[in-house]
């Protein structure tokens, strides 16, 4: 009899165990919902810019060095396991330097690296020899059929600017860095650089004159100078009847704001903020302006609150426009956060990855981003603001410029494969649908575990889902109803490994970001 009880302990025992795993295994299963009729943003693509680093490596480095940099970028190959071989860039953005490069120490930037040439001389004349090693990197992007090229200035040819210089100085009043007298041929120079690389083969779609006009500019670090509004439009006045009287396809795209806040508030610039409704005002009609505001998420990603908050207000600004649309056009790592600290110190590992996957996946289902673009592509400083990374290789002496002018060692990071998870499989004019979780998290909590976003080629019907699972605990997700094949996962120990999916539950591990590649129906 006392064996009997203990039997019937013992297997009420086992099912109570049962009970409570099930039950906990349930609760950890969430449903997906996606709909494909509820669609918002059509994709423009994903971009990097060459600033500054290319100039050095694509005209100095050894070949197999800058053509494997190159395959990290621009590949659509995948190796003989099924992974991508690179990021599969869609945009790729140029430089158009001032000349500082051409001054040298007399252009008054200490760090040559962050210095750059011109195509136009003081005497007027073209050279376009010049930028050597960013038109090599900008023909490599080209043959591995980079869709989109997007070329940007941020100062004018130093001998048309107030000071001499490519940077703006003491001048305190917001104005352009120009000289009255000058706006007509730095138009014309911007139209030249256009209509010669169109004569070359490669098209630059976009144009973008001016960037981050909120800031003074009055450092001797790099090229740069603010703008007015009113500069701008002078400018882009100019621009838009050079490429209509050159019979150009290009497009204007402004206008690259310093901070979001700037392009639906003054944020205490009145005469170089509140640039939605500046620009895109119904008195204001250029033809080859593109309906699209650009600006950088600068300063507006930690706390989450304000990551989401800051995000919904530019999106609550632009549906008071109708069809204008939304790129984050430069990012990099700058304000301190508690996740990874600031900018200083290189991280080739997870924790900046997730950050920044955090930060697009907020401007792409928040903000509508049609287009996410990250700063330079490659760093060679001890600092977050890389895909690739650049050193010596000599751990006495790591970031010595002047030896790494000609050659160095280059690194990957888990951020360029993160930033891959999206630039590799969502593709130009791919649309953002709508995705929820059975969960019912609230934003702020969702954006501490495990996010979602959906795309959908329309032709095809492939389905590409981005995941993020930031938080620590695995999480798996019911897909039943949506075929997934192949999941791709950057984490600590992968690099968008590919994965063939063969169950409807699909587990996404603590700290990843997993791009699923499917279709919508069985």
């Amino acid at each position: 009899m006392k064996k009997a009880k203990i039997n019937i302990i013992h297997v009420l025992g086992v099912f109570v165990l049962f009970y409570i795993t099930s039950q906990s295994v349930s609760a950890q299963l969430q449903k997906v919902y996606i709909d494909k009729n509820y669609t918002f943003q059509t994709i423009d693509g994903f971009g990097a810019s060459d600033a500054w680093r290319c100039q050095f490596v694509g005209k100095n480095w050894p070949n197999v060095k800058r053509e494997k940099i190159a395959e990290w970028l621009f590949s659509k190959e995948i190796d003989k396991d099924g992974s991508p071989k690179g990021i599969g860039l869609s945009i790729w953005r140029f430089n158009i330097g001032a000349g500082t490069a051409d001054q040298g120490e007399g252009s008054g930037i200490r760090n040559d690296w962050r210095r750059a040439e011109s195509f136009v001389s003081i005497k007027g004349n073209y050279n376009w020899d010049k930028q050597e090693g960013q038109q090599w990197f900008l023909k490599e992007a080209k043959s591995y059929g980079v869709e989109k090229f997007v070329a940007f200035s941020i100062s004018a040819p130093v001998q048309w600017t107030k000071n001499g210089k490519g940077y703006n100085g003491g001048n305190k009043d917001g104005e352009i860095n120009l000289k009255p007298e000058y706006f007509d041929d730095y138009a014309q120079f911007m139209v030249e650089f256009l209509k010669h690389f169109k004569s070359e083969g490669i098209n630059f779609d976009y144009l973008s004159p001016i960037n981050e006009p909120q800031w003074d500019w009055e450092k001797k670090s790099q090229e740069g100078t603010p703008a007015t509004n009113d500069n701008i439009l002078e400018l882009t006045e100019l621009l838009n009847e050079g490429i209509e009287k050159n019979n150009l396809s290009s497009k204007i795209v402004l206008a690259e704001a310093a901070d979001l806040r700037w392009l639906y508030s003054n944020y205490g610039k009145p005469e170089r903020g509140s640039q939605i409704d500046y620009f895109f005002n119904k008195n204001k009609n250029l033809k080859n302006l593109k309906s699209t505001i650009s600006g950088h998420s600068y300063f507006t990603t930690w706390p989450v609150d304000s990551l989401i908050a800051v995000r919904q207000k530019l999106n609550n600004k632009l549906k008071e426009h109708q069809n204008l649309e939304y790129w984050q056009s430069e990012f990099c790592i700058l304000e301190n956060s508690d996740d990874i600290g600031g900018g200083h110190k290189r991280d080739l590992g997870m924790d900046t990855a997730l950050y920044v996957a955090r930060v697009i996946h907020a401007d792409l289902t928040l903000a509508n981003a049609s287009s996410w673009q990250w700063w330079t592509a490659l760093s060679n400083a001890n600092y977050k603001d890389g895909l690739i990374y650049l050193d010596t290789g000599n751990n006495g002496d790591m970031y010595n410029m002047n030896n790494m002018k000609f050659d160095g060692n280059f690194h990957d990071s888990k951020l360029l494969w993160a930033v891959g998870n999206y630039s590799r499989f969502i593709r130009p004019k791919m649309k953002r649908i709508k995705i929820e979780l059975s969960d019912n998290k609230t934003l702020n909590e969702r954006y501490k575990d495990l996010m979602v976003s959906a795309y959908l080629d329309t032709e095809t019907l492939k389905l590409v889902v981005v995941a993020i699972n930031y938080g620590e605990k695995k999480r798996t997700v019911d897909f039943s109803g949506y075929k997934i094949n192949s999941k791709y996962e950057t984490s600590t120990e992968k690099k968008l490994e590919f994965e063939k999916i063969t169950s409807r539950n699909i587990i996404f591990s603590g700290r990843t970001v997993n791009t699923l590649i499917g279709s919508l129906s069985f």
